[in-house]
């Protein structure tokens, strides 16, 4: 992991996280935070999306990933995705006009194990 990557503790809008810049641990750009998406049971960030692919947002997709898999670069006020590039090349995605059931669980569950991580819920 880069040394650039500095941590903060402290409580962000949801609105100064939209847009900002993702990047692969090459810092090679990968796309942006579109949104984020919360649970209103437990108040925990389920997931965001993000878009990846496309040329000036034509073609681009929209994956769901679990925020665990990021870590936030303070420096460079961009996230660094913790997921191989080939890996997101492959994961399931969706368009804007279709977005997946969010309250499907087992979509929520296959979406973490893809990426490799235990549900937030559990």
């Amino acid at each position: 992991m880069s040394q650039l990557i500095l941590f903060s503790n402290s409580p962000v809008k949801a609105s100064s996280i939209l847009g900002t810049r993702v990047v692969d641990i090459h810092a090679e750009t990968l796309g942006s935070i579109k949104e984020i998406v919360l649970d209103p049971r437990t108040g925990r960030v389920a997931y965001v999306v993000m878009s990846f692919g496309g040329f000036l947002s034509l073609g681009e997709k929209l994956f769901a990933i679990p925020f665990s898999s990021f870590e936030y670069d303070l420096t460079n006020n961009q996230y660094v995705l913790q997921v191989p590039k080939d890996r997101l090349e492959r994961a399931p995605g969706f368009d804007a006009d279709h977005w997946p059931s969010m309250s499907d669980e087992k979509w929520n569950r296959d979406l973490h194990t893809y990426y490799g991580h235990s549900p937030y819920w559990e």
